[in-house]
């Protein structure tokens, strides 16, 4: 009597145990879950009232990222940092200009970046020296400041000038800086790539034709602080709709196309490759090269 009742214990808590999973979030069908509340990035971001498509999507599948480890010092051989700047219209680096879909809530990379700092989640400096930080009003007026058209009045036809508001398009951002560390780490054994900042450049371009002018500097973000925001978004995949990495494991990894303009080795003065063009090309290259070479003769150490 006892071992029936014992076994009949045993029974009821395996039927309660597998009701209350049932009943559990983690175990109900995802599909038909309803997704936490996402922060859109720009005001035109509507999101979708349907599943996206016939697939059982997993939100928020990429909103976590790791820590880097601790690198002690008294473990580097040696340091080298890296000045590197991207095309956003080379194919390699079409992510950049990913205005986001109706499922991630994510806009462009420069309008995650300028969001983050309305929201006061990042910090916007003036350049890579972190010296001076600059306020959401002061990004506002580098993206939206008056510019001088030239117009033909309509009633005597004669031509004027007038001051109008030039709005942001995140089109016109087609330039990013990075600053990139290189560390070779004895423990390791290897050497260990971080990304330190990137800076985000504005293409100007004339009021009256269109024409590109220069480059002018909007912000820069200390990359450290900002990869847990970033790893909150997704990037862009050309080959698969459905397998994106987030915004951090693709900086991580630095999967994006760039070229050296400047490295600390034997720069006291901080200048950039002289002459420009192929030269200055040639010139970066043959600093990647050299420490390749130098990662090759720390193994003979």
């Amino acid at each position: 009597m006892n071992v029936l009742l014992k076994y009949s214990a045993i029974l009821g808590s395996m039927l309660f145990a597998n009701e209350v999973l049932a009943q559990s979030p983690m175990n109900s069908d995802r599909a038909t879950t309803e997704a936490p509340k996402k922060e859109y990035v720009n005001t035109d971001w509507r999101p979708s009232l349907v599943p996206d498509g016939m697939i059982d999507r997993v939100e928020n599948r990429v909103n976590r990222t790791m820590d880097w480890h601790t690198i002690r010092e008294i473990d580097i051989a040696y340091k080298r940092r890296l000045w590197r700047r991207l095309d956003v219209k080379e194919k390699q680096n079409m992510p950049f200009i990913y205005a986001g879909d109706e499922y991630t809530g994510g806009g462009a990379f420069i309008e995650i970046l300028i969001d983050a700092v309305k929201r006061g989640k990042i910090r916007a400096f003036q350049d890579d020296k972190f010296t001076t930080e600059l306020s959401y009003e002061e990004v506002q007026g580098k993206l939206m400041n008056e510019v001088e058209v030239e117009v033909i009045d309509p009633i005597t036809g004669e031509p004027r000038i007038e001051r109008v508001l030039n709005t942001f398009d995140p089109n016109n951002v087609a330039m990013y800086e990075v600053q990139e560390d290189y560390i070779f780490d004895r423990n390791a054994g290897r050497p260990l790539p971080r990304l330190r900042a990137i800076t985000a450049y504005f293409a100007q371009t004339d009021p009256n034709t269109g024409e590109f002018r220069n480059f002018s500097s909007l912000f820069t973000i200390y990359y450290p602080e900002a990869r847990n925001v970033l790893s909150q978004y997704e990037v862009y995949n050309p080959v698969n709709d459905l397998h994106r990495m987030s915004w951090s494991d693709y900086l991580d990894r630095m999967m994006y196309s760039a070229y050296v303009t400047k490295t600390s080795y034997n720069n006291p003065t901080g200048e950039k490759f002289q002459g420009g063009g192929l030269d200055a090309l040639m010139k970066g290259q043959r600093e990647l090269e050299s420490m390749i070479q130098k990662d090759m003769d720390m193994w003979e150490l």
